[in-house]
């Protein structure tokens, strides 16, 4: 599947290099796959059956097994009124040893579940899985009968198996077909920027399911657009929530892996959100640069020490930077790929002409 994109339109954010793709799959490993659910023609909702606009997308970090191998990882929340499972054991050892599952907010339980039956099915004979699998939401239930909860192992599965690198299908896809952002249609979108090579050429990847924002703050390259456009009419804008995964092949400590997540939020902010009450804006960051660190929890014998290269502080600007940029355009992206939707009791979310906004900042 292809989508469309905001540099198609001329919407260039930024002065940041993008990867070849553009797309968090440009650190090397990092895999996406998507499970969509549309049932049912708009119209009543009816609780069980329908409408259902809905999925599961899940972030593979590396291309071995995320459960037999951790990456180094932190987190950020901008409001915390969501959910990312899997925190207290990432805030302790700093840590992620799981894929990143994201899905609607009533499905949760679910996509963290199946995760940990994807990793029974992973191990080889005679060892038994431990796991704390990491699972971010957002709220569908506007366009999605969420409450049905439609969401099943069997879409996990699928989401996991056709995970891979390249392009990344972007809009009402995965976990992101249902949603809404600032007053638009929303879902999925990513980008990616890589440092200069005197920088250290690493590559920042960010991916973002967004649900999140008011129509009248939206703005882009500096643009406010969203008081040039007609109000949504949507009630409660800005009480949705966004989940940013960023990725970087840089070799960050868990604690520069929380400072790279906080980044995310200024993104976010570049393009109107402002982490309202009631929404949930989290952020997690892991970083590949370390490979083969032990698992205390799969092995019974773990080396007693283990070389570590580390960045130093005061190189990480650059990285900000690219966190800052790949965020705000991989929100923008989410805009202009997702196509207009209509749902549960008739509402219909409109997309975001790409070659409007493009007019509109010009």
């Amino acid at each position: 599947m292809t989508s469309t994109r905001a540099r198609e339109f001329g919407i260039i954010i930024g002065t940041g290099t993008p990867g070849p793709h553009n797309a968090i799959t440009d650190v090397p490993g990092v895999r996406v796959g998507h499970a969509t659910i549309i049932k049912g023609d708009a119209g009543p909702r009816v609780v069980g059956e329908g409408p259902v606009r809905t999925g599961v997308t899940v972030v593979l970090p590396h291309e071995g097994s995320a459960f037999d191998e951790p990456v180094y990882a932190g987190y950020h929340w901008l409001n915390g009124n969501g959910e990312i499972t899997g925190m207290a054991y990432l805030t302790e050892f700093g840590l992620l040893g799981s894929p990143i599952g994201l899905t609607n907010t009533a499905s949760v339980g679910v996509v963290r579940d199946a995760l940990v039956e994807i990793e029974i099915g992973s191990l080889g004979k005679g060892r038994q899985a431990w796991s704390l699998p990491v699972v971010g939401e957002t709220w569908d239930g506007m366009l999605n009968d969420i409450d049905g909860q439609h969401v099943t192992t069997a879409h996990v599965w699928e989401a996991y198996e056709s995970a891979s690198g390249g392009p990344v299908a972007e809009g009402a896809v995965g976990g992101g077909t249902g949603m809404i952002c600032h007053g638009f249609k929303g879902g999925i979108g990513t980008a990616s920027r890589v440092t200069a090579a005197d920088t250290g050429g690493y590559t920042v990847g960010v991916l973002v399911q967004a649900n999140h924002g008011a129509r009248e703050r939206l703005t882009v390259n500096g643009v406010n657009v969203g008081r040039q456009l007609p109000e949504s009419g949507l009630p409660h804008e800005g009480a949705g929530s966004i989940i940013a995964i960023v990725a970087t092949d840089a070799p960050l400590l868990p604690h520069q892996c929380r400072r790279l997540a906080q980044r995310a939020g200024l993104g976010v902010a570049r393009t109107g959100g402002a982490g309202e009450n009631s929404s949930g804006d989290g952020f997690l960051c892991f970083a590949t640069g370390n490979r083969g660190l032990p698992s205390d929890a799969l092995e019974s014998n773990p080396p007693r020490t283990f070389p570590l290269t580390g960045l130093a502080d005061a190189y990480l600007d650059p990285l900000f930077y690219a966190a800052i940029e790949a965020t705000e355009e991989a929100i923008v992206n989410c805009l202009v790929a997702a196509e207009t939707m209509s749902g549960a009791d008739y509402l219909t979310i409109h997309g975001l002409d790409g070659a409007a906004l493009a007019q509109l900042i010009s």
